[in-house]
């Protein structure tokens, strides 16, 4: 387990693992699935700048995101689905210069706690001028 080494870090990745557990066993009854997607002039991804080409795609999407919840909606960034992009993409008859970035299920939110999730400090994670 990622984090095992860590207590606290290790009984929040078992929540995560235990939250993406639920959700595998509940996607088939999620009302909206969202899959953004990037076109690319030819079936391969271009070689190189890769941040470049997934520049706009990702930022849209987490707007997109942020938006839902301010309606109350929930969302989870997921990717295990990219396993089988190219059946996901013969489903939804997706030609083969579109190239999925994730699946985002999308529905209102049934809990009681839609709270920011704990982040490590800044200076944990930030390095200026030198790792």
């Amino acid at each position: 387990m990622l984090f095992s080494a860590d207590p606290d870090r290790a009984k929040v990745q078992q929540r995560v693992g235990d939250s993406v557990e639920y959700l595998a066993d509940k996607m088939g009854e999620v009302p909206v699935l969202v899959i953004p997607c990037l076109e690319t002039p030819g079936a391969d991804l271009p070689n190189g700048n890769q941040a470049g080409l997934w520049a706009s795609l990702l930022p849209a999407t987490w707007s997109y995101m942020l938006a839902c919840r301010a309606f109350t909606l929930g969302t989870a960034w997921t990717t295990l689905h990219l396993n089988y992009e190219k059946e996901a993409a013969e489903i939804l008859g997706l030609p083969d210069n579109v190239h999925q970035a994730a699946l985002i299920p999308t529905a209102f939110y049934t809990g009681d706690s839609f709270k920011p999730a704990a982040r490590q400090p800044l200076d944990d994670v930030l390095h200026v001028d030198a790792w």
